[in-house]
């Protein structure tokens, strides 16, 4: 487990980092978010800019548009992405679907660092609904060229607030990006939803979310060993004891994993998830 250090010198101590309890995380809890506010300084946003910049949404075959003043009035949540997603031979991102077990639905995902996002809202969200590329921002900047457009990458209704998110390595964030997701923040801000550019996530998590992602879906138990699991899960004992001491361990291990998604039992998400994780159960409420 990786650890930081104590702010206490001379003490010579090391302090382990809080636990990330997987039962009660949000998904912003997952991520390192990646500040815009540098790139807020090219952007005109001199008085009555929401009227000045203007929105575009897909719902069927029909485009519509509004400027960013009557964008909170208008029902972008339902809307269709407004650009296909494109397979071609020798392209450097992985497009797909990704199925959300929140929604019953797949959506589309333009890279693979898109889908873990969909997978991290899936997960952790309480998600209503996803529309990816939901809506193109032509949006003002101050040094006199016309206007520039950005599409964000999605719009997750959750049962926390309306979230436009933006995905992009950090590594690979030009100052040209910045800008366009800092227009996309100031939009969201406009319209009262949140914003947040993934960039980076914490440590352990993608892998772990990705073997959690595997018994997802709904899990049949003809063996009755659910009630078990979940009786011997506060005794302090780690996902392979708990496995190991079920009457078929192959199937524990599936139920344990599948358990752990729903949140009926939890692991500490700060450290890889393995056999010596220890699994409790699940309390208290989910953080927004």
């Amino acid at each position: 487990m990786s650890y930081t250090r104590s702010t206490n010198a001379g003490l010579g101590q090391e302090r382990l980092p809080e636990p990330l309890w997987s039962y009660r995380v949000s998904w912003t809890d997952l991520i390192v978010p990646v500040g815009v506010g540098q790139g807020a300084a090219g952007l005109d946003l001199a008085e009555n800019w929401p009227r000045r910049w203007s929105v575009s949404w897909r719902s069927g075959r029909a485009l519509d548009s509004c400027s960013v003043w009557d964008l909170a009035q208008s029902p972008v949540t339902g809307a269709d992405p407004i650009r296909g997603f494109s397979w071609r031979r020798g392209q450097r991102h992985r497009p797909g679907l990704e199925f959300l077990v929140s929604t019953g639905r797949h959506h589309g995902f333009e890279s693979l660092e898109e889908a873990r996002v969909l997978l991290a809202l899936d997960f952790a969200g309480n998600v209503l609904d996803v529309v990816s590329q939901p809506l193109k921002i032509r949006f003002g900047t101050t040094d006199g060229r016309r206007p520039r457009d950005h599409t964000p990458d999605f719009l997750a209704v959750t049962r926390f607030g309306v979230w436009l998110i933006d995905v992009r390595p950090e590594p690979l964030i030009r100052d040209e990006d910045r800008e366009s997701f800092a227009a996309a923040a100031e939009v969201a801000l406009a319209c009262g939803w949140h914003f947040v550019l993934v960039g980076r996530w914490r440590e352990h998590v993608p892998a772990s979310l990705d073997a959690l992602s595997s018994q997802r879906r709904p899990l049949s138990d003809p063996l009755g060993l659910r009630p078990g699991l979940l009786d011997s899960a506060g005794r302090g004992l780690s996902f392979g004891e708990l496995a190991a001491a079920s009457r078929c361990e192959p199937v524990a291990r599936a139920l344990l994993l599948h358990l752990i998604w729903h949140r009926r039992l939890g692991v500490d998400l700060s450290a890889p998830l393995a056999d010596s994780s220890i699994v409790v159960p699940a309390v208290g409420g989910v953080s927004p």
